[in-house]
């Protein structure tokens, strides 16, 4: 078993499993998707919570909390601690990111292709999301479970810094993705 990575001042965490339909119980090297989540937040100090817990247990722990998406199952957990612990020190919303590296062409509203989007200028939003205590204090619940809806919605009224992934933290979209992941991690 591997040592927590981070025990500061403790964070919650939770699995958002919402609105991601079966992809969660997909299993890869063996485990469900959700299940190797769930181990990588343990393995970063997080505590973990249930979805279900109400938002109001969440504002009176006094935590930052860390969102994970079982849709980036192989996250690792040093990657999660190095995210709380940026929160923590600079009481910002952190984002875990990836490059984008497909071309990405920009169209109008009748489909007709106007130019190419300079990868340079956009991330794909993976996992986590840590939320310092103070945000979590200010907000009435989670306004969305879509991450990239989500970092977007609290750019809007809070700080938000984000973090490369590493290539094993990316995000999977079906099965086919599942097996590339698969691939990249074995050992």
């Amino acid at each position: 078993m591997q040592d927590v990575l981070y025990d500061e001042d403790g964070s919650l965490g939770v699995v958002v499993e919402t609105d991601r339909g079966s992809l969660p119980f997909v299993l890869l090297h063996g485990e469900a998707l959700v299940a190797c989540a769930a181990w990588a937040l343990g393995e970063a100090g997080v505590t973990q919570v249930d979805l279900g817990t109400g938002w109001a247990a969440l504002v009176e722990a006094e935590e930052p909390v860390v969102l994970h998406d079982p849709l980036c199952p192989m996250t690792p957990a040093d990657f999660i601690a190095a995210c709380v612990e940026r929160c923590a020190a600079t009481q910002a919303v952190v984002v875990g990111v990836r490059p984008v590296t497909d071309t990405l062409k920009s169209v109008d509203e009748d489909g007709v292709v106007e130019g190419t989007v300079d990868r340079e200028t956009v991330r794909q939003v993976t996992s986590p999301i840590v939320l310092p205590a103070s945000v979590v204090a200010a907000l009435e619940g989670l306004p969305s479970t879509d991450f990239a809806t989500l970092a977007t919605e609290l750019a809007a009224r809070y700080p938000v810094l984000t973090m490369q992934a590493p290539p094993e933290g990316r995000r999977v979209g079906d099965e086919d993705d599942v097996r590339v992941l698969e691939a990249l991690t074995a050992r």
